[in-house]
């Protein structure tokens, strides 16, 4: 847990911040009282906040290893990475293949101060950090190459943190941008809230988190999600609500529908 004398001068705490409320859905002590109130105002109107939380984290391993494992890949660009909880890109990707690079991307002060927890390797791999906002891509991809080989397919995870580029046309541009940078073979990972499923409390609940005066967020319909795939080689079975992507049998998790929409893409 990180201390008083720890925090960045620069730390908002009496604001929420997704990353600090994430972990707290996820059962980490890394927040505050803004971030736990604001948690529980949304999980009275939408219980199944804690659900959609952790079946996102489960997708997000079952993606990784699929790309680690069955596809091949071995370099993976985290943006928006949050606060270290358990099963972190790197842990899964490196535990299916140990030779697998890792770079994490994110500007929360909090997730900075944890990045020494992240930068745990195996000696085949590597794991880096790079402190930037996820508009600042030309930053993002200048530090990450220092760590990843842009000749070389590289996965691009996109997961809850596309909902704060509000702005269609900026939110385009960024995705548009990264792929751009990576060659054939590469992979595009998306997670983003819907109003698929529980719509009237996921309104309700991102219009009081727009009004408390933390990042703004925005949900998308799945055909709008489905469209940062556009020219991509999208993997069966399509934008699904992400405890439907893949499910593992041997390992159900949790299966009930959530808010938050997934898809996985190759670039060819």
């Amino acid at each position: 847990m990180v201390t008083g004398s720890e925090l960045p001068a620069t730390l908002n705490t009496e604001v929420a911040h997704s990353a600090r409320l994430w972990n707290y859905l996820l059962g980490g002590k890394d927040n505050f009282a803004a971030d736990r109130e604001a948690a529980e105002y949304a999980l009275a109107l939408m219980p199944e906040l804690v659900q959609s939380a952790r079946a996102n984290r489960e997708f997000l391993g079952r993606a990784v290893r699929h790309l680690a494992g069955e596809a091949g890949i071995r370099q993976f660009l985290d943006i928006g990475t949050g606060l270290p909880t358990a099963n972190n890109t790197h842990e899964v990707a490196q535990g299916t293949a140990p030779d697998s690079r890792i770079v994490y991307v994110d500007n929360d002060p909090m997730v900075l101060v944890h990045a020494r927890a992240l930068l745990t390797s195996t000696p085949e791999g590597a794991t880096d950090y790079v402190d930037a906002d996820a508009r600042d891509v030309e930053r993002i991809l200048d530090q990450a190459a220092a760590t990843l080989d842009f000749t070389e397919p590289v996965a691009i995870m996109l997961l809850g943190i596309v909902n704060f580029l509000v702005d269609d046309e900026q939110a385009h541009a960024v995705v548009r941008r990264l792929l751009a940078a990576v060659p054939p073979g590469s992979y595009l990972v998306m997670s983003h809230p819907t109003e698929e499923v529980n719509g009237p409390a996921v309104r309700e609940s991102m219009r009081q988190w727009n009004a408390s005066g933390a990042a703004p967020i925005a949900a998308r319909s799945p055909k709008q999600i489905a469209a940062f795939f556009d020219g991509l080689e999208l993997l069966e079975p399509g934008i699904v609500t992400c405890t439907a992507w893949r499910p593992d049998p041997r390992h159900p998790g949790i299966t009930d529908q959530v808010s938050e929409y997934a898809g996985v893409g190759r670039k060819p």
